[in-house]
């Protein structure tokens, strides 16, 4: 009932991800589970600790990276910045989710399934990002949800997997819930500018995209029976 709405891509797409304290662990996790071996995903740890300043930070980032995509998962703010720097002179697209960096080809969603799809972060963006979801209904429940498109951490997949027999009016409210207690976003990292945290976002993002699914489907399933009424 969460499955996939994709085809194989032909090569794997080469990710690299940074990442400092373990941010990085839950989404490498879910992308390997739930991309179905469609990326090759190399992980490169900052552990060392580091002063609030960091003026040469190419003692912690390499010269050069070989990857299609970066993901930034990196805390220090002097890291990221040069990390995108780097590779905006590489011509690798990084996504940098809750960063305010303004580096070209740096995509900085609030949160990770804040982000929309773009060309250059294909086929990374066609699977994961803002969720989208095809659900099938009957006598008011949800009888089936397909995740077609999810966070990186997983937490779409495995809320989804909680949506089967839901009522309909219930259901959005309930992948909220559920969407918060799986998403490995930090709660702490309040936005003024959304006026929410990250996590909280997170549950707003699924909860209205499984109404939207379930509008598209109660619509499929009136057209189908007024089809039905008028072949009488």
């Amino acid at each position: 009932m969460h499955g996939f709405g994709h085809a194989d891509v032909a090569q794997p797409l080469r990710i690299t991800v940074f990442q400092q304290n373990g941010r990085g662990e839950s989404k490498v996790q879910g992308i390997r589970r739930f991309g179905q071996d469609n990326f090759d995903i190399t992980l490169l740890t900052i552990d060392q600790t580091l002063p609030p300043v960091v003026d040469d930070t190419s003692e912690y980032l390499p010269e050069t990276i070989e990857a299609d995509l970066v993901l930034d998962f990196l805390i220090h703010p002097d890291l990221s910045h040069d990390l995108s720097l780097l590779c905006r002179k590489l011509g690798i697209p990084v996504v940098a989710s809750g960063k305010k960096t303004t580096v070209d080809g740096t995509h900085t969603p609030p949160v990770c399934c804040a982000l929309a799809r773009h060309a250059e972060l294909e086929p990374y963006s066609r699977w994961f990002g803002a969720p989208e979801f095809d659900v099938m209904v009957k006598e008011g429940r949800i009888e089936a949800v397909t995740v077609r498109r999810g966070a990186p951490c997983g937490a779409t997949w495995e809320a989804a997997r909680r949506m089967q027999g839901c009522n309909l009016e219930d259901a959005p409210v309930r992948m909220g819930l559920d969407t918060q207690f799986y998403c490995t976003a930090d709660p702490s990292n309040w936005d003024p500018i959304w006026g929410r945290s990250p996590v909280h976002l997170a549950a707003d993002l699924h909860s209205a995209a499984l109404k939207a699914a379930i509008r598209k489907a109660q619509k499929k399933v009136s057209a189908k029976r007024q089809n039905s009424e008028l072949s009488r």
